[in-house]
């Protein structure tokens, strides 16, 4: 038996509790992994709270990522002992997730974790480092570089963009933080910002061409934000779009595309192949040291999770949530 975040769903709507359950209501899988952290992600929040439709079958174990210690293994990948992490595939949607003490997945899923990453260290950086990550190298791969001009990150005080901020300073890039919070121009200025705006001037509805500000951006708002910051974007440069935190919609025109040659990045980072994956925790290995890690995260119990989910959707946490699931 072990102890997890459940998620269901009855004739009176959600219900998310701590719920002890037998290794038999697992998902089905090749590997079954001793989980030692999760996270709270954006998606999490929904699924925990029943905010949006996130969860596809019920009952769930939420939890998007997780990093543990392999205890079974029918993979010639993968043997006991090896420690991993798992961002994505559906894992807290469609396949129980990872916010739980334990997890049977598909070894395809997996990746081992770097040897200079601790198991804490990875749900420190989680789904959110590894998209922004992701984002980074969609940028670079369009072009772009630390000469080519100030970068914009939208949602700049969230998980994503508070990791790409701290992530393009650290990579030597000029950052333009976006952010409804006053309270946070300091944590912003202290993750490598130079410069910070106010949200509102990108949120409403725009001209379809704006003056060029930036060089590209990385976007994890949408809808009119993401609109916006197209419009912005300097001759020959590129957006990496990664979430919907105004909306799921993009009220604007192909006038930034054509006229500017401007590109827009579409990153998923759900069903990533293993190669890309590999490559982004590789480079997150190298370039961020594990104190600028602990000043962006916040490690909670699994029983808190409830709670700081509904905070989060509030947009009342700063940074990254790491959920100690033996705690």
């Amino acid at each position: 038996m072990f102890n997890c975040l459940l998620v269901n769903k009855d004739e009176n709507g959600y219900k998310t509790s701590i719920t002890e359950l037998a290794e038999e209501s697992l998902s089905q899988g090749n590997v079954s992994v001793k989980v030692l952290y999760s996270t709270l992600n954006y998606k999490d929040a929904l699924a925990i709270t029943g905010k949006a439709p996130v969860v596809r079958s019920f009952p769930m174990i939420p939890g998007v990522d997780f990093s543990g210690i392999v205890e079974h293994s029918e993979s010639d990948e993968f043997k006991v002992g090896d420690k991993v992490l798992l961002n994505g595939f559906g894992v807290g949607e469609k396949h129980m997730g990872g916010l739980s003490q334990k997890a049977k997945v598909n070894s395809d899923w997996l990746i081992p974790l770097p040897e200079a990453i601790s198991p804490l260290q990875a749900m420190e950086i989680g789904t959110a480092g590894y998209t922004a990550m992701l984002c980074i190298q969609a940028l670079e791969k369009g072009g772009i570089n630390p000469q080519s001009g100030k970068i914009l990150v939208t949602g700049a005080t969230g998980g994503v963009g508070s990791f790409a901020v701290k992530l393009l300073s650290l990579m030597g890039y000029t950052v333009v933080a976006s952010t409804g919070s006053n309270k946070q121009h300091e944590y912003l200025y202290d993750l490598g910002a130079s410069e910070i705006i106010d949200r509102e001037e990108l949120s409403a509805q725009g001209k379809p061409l704006m003056k060029e500000k930036w060089a590209g951006a990385i976007d994890s708002i949408g809808s009119h934000t993401l609109a916006n910051v197209c419009a912005s974007i300097q001759y020959g440069g590129a957006v990496a779009a990664c979430g919907l935190a105004q909306g799921m919609d993009l009220p604007a025109t192909v006038a930034p595309f054509i006229l500017r040659g401007v590109s827009l990045l579409g990153v998923d980072s759900v069903m990533r192949p293993r190669a890309d994956r590999v490559a982004a925790w590789k480079k997150l290995a190298e370039i961020l040291p594990a104190t600028e890690m602990e000043s962006i995260a916040e490690v909670i119990s699994l029983a808190s999770s409830i709670e700081v989910a509904e905070k989060l959707l509030k947009g009342e946490v700063t940074g990254r949530v790491v959920v100690d699931v033996n705690k």
